[in-house]
């Protein structure tokens, strides 16, 4: 162990003066750089080289608990306690949270209320029983960016998203009419919300009746009703927003894109879900059925995706009535396109 810190600080100091101070010889520490690699070294230097690696793709998303379960995944059998004594030795941290929020929750209004339906019941058996929604704020050089999401409670899977420089009510049904289509609940579907005026309004209502949506809402001033949206947003914050500066909300927009299609539904381990993402969690209990927008075949097609060039398997759409936008999302691994 001596050894080691000397060769790992070798650039910062003298070897004499460690060696010195650390009360060993240099011939001894010079011997041991001499010395071949134990099997056990090597392994450790392959587990090493893996871990910096996965580092880099998740862009410093996880910690050890994640990326042992994605060494794991890979191939390496370890154990978590070395992974995070490695991460530790050798400077690979995760991003940490920040404590600073924001209110986006407007519950001083005259309209009507629903009653707390989900109270807390975080384990629905089955996909599309329950949905979660919420907003956040997005800062960026122009001003707040707001994102609404719909998540699927079952598999965590973020299911419906929009994004506007305001928080009218437009903002919410625009999430949840993305999110409809794209899964295509059954009737007893609940959506649970938090009080805002955005939630409660006849806008927003009228898109759950016409659904057969049955209303949830979180008690006044308890975030805990909605803890699992509270979580997704936490995420988001810590992993993508905070150390980013976006200059415009556009740049802003294709990076949650990319994180909420590509990195969180599709690959992002989930604690609650024994560490795998949304994605593969709902095929391993059972598959959903396809939306029937989803038309044709799939081919390479090249998009520009926060300046850079990416190459992604697409469906080739036919003409389907009267669609005012296409959205684009990642399922199964592949970018789909989304008909509104």
């Amino acid at each position: 162990m001596t050894f080691r810190f000397i060769d790992a600080h070798q650039d910062q100091w003298p070897v004499r003066l460690l060696c010195e101070t650390l009360e060993v010889s240099p011939a001894g520490y010079y011997a041991w750089r001499r010395r071949p690699r134990s099997a056990q070294q090597q392994w450790q230097d392959t587990l090493l080289v893996e871990m910096r690696a996965i580092h880099t793709q998740f862009k410093a998303r996880y910690g050890s608990p994640r990326m042992h379960k994605e060494l794991v995944a890979r191939g390496h059998a370890c154990c978590v306690n070395t992974v995070a004594r490695l991460m530790r030795d050798h400077g690979i941290v995760a991003k940490t949270a920040r404590k600073f929020r924001v209110t986006t929750t407007d519950s001083n209004h005259d309209l009507p209320v629903a009653d707390n339906l989900l109270d807390r019941q975080f384990n629905p058996s089955e996909a599309n029983e329950v949905w979660l929604a919420d907003i956040t704020y997005i800062p960026t050089r122009e001003g707040w960016l707001y994102l609404a999401a719909v998540e699927d409670l079952f598999s965590r899977m973020v299911v419906g998203w929009s994004m506007a420089e305001s928080m009218e009510s437009r903002l919410v049904v625009d999430a949840l009419e993305r999110a409809v289509p794209r899964r295509l609940p059954d009737e007893g579907l609940l959506a649970h919300s938090d009080r805002g005026s955005q939630y409660a309004s006849e806008h927003y209502q009228l898109l759950l009746a016409r659904h057969g949506i049955a209303c949830s809402r979180s008690r006044r001033a308890d975030c805990w009703d909605n803890a699992p949206m509270e979580s997704f947003f936490a995420s988001l914050k810590k992993e993508l927003v905070h150390d980013a500066d976006f200059a415009t909300r556009a740049e802003a927009r294709a990076a949650i894109f990319e994180y909420i299609e590509v990195f969180y539904n599709g690959q992002r381990r989930h604690s609650s879900l024994g560490y795998v993402s949304p994605a593969e969690y709902e095929q391993s209990v059972e598959p959903l059925t396809p939306c029937p927008l989803f038309v044709g075949n799939s081919s390479p097609v090249f998009g520009d995706l926060m300046g850079r060039q990416l190459t992604f398997p697409v469906l080739h759409l036919r003409p389907l009535g009267h669609l005012s936008e296409v959205i684009p999302f990642f399922s199964n691994g592949v970018l789909r396109c989304l008909l509104v």
